[in-house]
């Protein structure tokens, strides 16, 4: 029993670093996998367990095996659709706004303290992230800006260095970035006012990175809340925003 219980929690890790992989851009969209092998060795562990993770992630629509060439990251992904949560957000819409509600409890106090405590390190990532997101939308790649998103929330609760907020984070870590995802297609999806609405999410999450960047607390809560309000209200009042 306890080997079973240490092989699973392998195969869940291998899971994650995959899953990872793919939505920080590591593996590009469309893109082939490296083999079996060498990510045995990367990660540490067996070819079977590889094969198992795999197996997993194809079953969740992120990777998809093609007959004699080997895995690759699906190019279209929906991730609306992709954990069962978001599916029951997709059926009942109420769920989407309590989401929104946890997320705006949870991100303006990890923007908080990221004001306080972020490294220049940590400066320079989110600075990057925003660069990224810029281009993106720049080439109205819905993928690539939803997959910015994502890093950009992830690497400011990171900046938070508070370990339960780190913790909690990593075990709903997929949810919430498939829940930005989902929002930033959601609100480009036959939007007349897409590129405008995507232009304000880019200001909303400068003026986040600018009060982190300026170590002022309320100001980065505030910005933040202005974020997720904002989202929150794209789906309320639809297109016209």
């Amino acid at each position: 029993m306890a080997f079973h219980r240490l092989s699973s929690g392998i195969l869940d890790d291998v899971v994650r670093q995959i899953e990872e992989k793919v939505l920080d851009g590591s593996w590009a969209v469309a893109g082939r996998l490296p083999a079996e092998r060498a990510l045995a060795e990367h990660f540490g562990v067996s070819r079977p367990t590889v094969r198992e993770a795999i197996r997993h992630l194809v079953s969740k629509g992120m990777l998809e095996t093609k007959r004699g060439s080997g895995v690759y990251v699906v190019q279209k992904q929906a991730p609306a659709l992709s954990s069962p949560w978001l599916q029951l957000v997709a059926e009942h819409p109420p769920l989407r706004e309590e989401t929104l509600e946890f997320r705006m409890v949870f991100e303006c106090a990890a923007a908080r303290f990221a004001a306080q405590r972020s490294t220049p390190e940590e400066i320079y990532k989110l600075e990057t992230l925003l660069a990224r997101m810029r281009e993106a939308i720049a080439e109205h790649d819905v993928d690539a800006e939803a997959r910015m998103d994502g890093e950009f929330h992830t690497a400011l609760t990171a900046a938070a260095h508070n370990r339960m907020l780190g913790q909690f984070y990593a075990s709903v870590i997929n949810m919430l970035r498939e829940h930005i995802a989902a929002n930033t297609f959601d609100a480009t999806a036959n939007n007349v006012n897409a590129a405008v609405q995507s232009a304000m999410r880019m200001r909303q999450h400068e003026s986040i990175f600018l009060a982190v960047r300026e170590r002022n607390p309320e100001a980065a809560q505030q910005a933040m809340f202005a974020h997720i309000d904002f989202v929150g209200r794209q789906f309320i009042t639809g297109a016209g925003v």
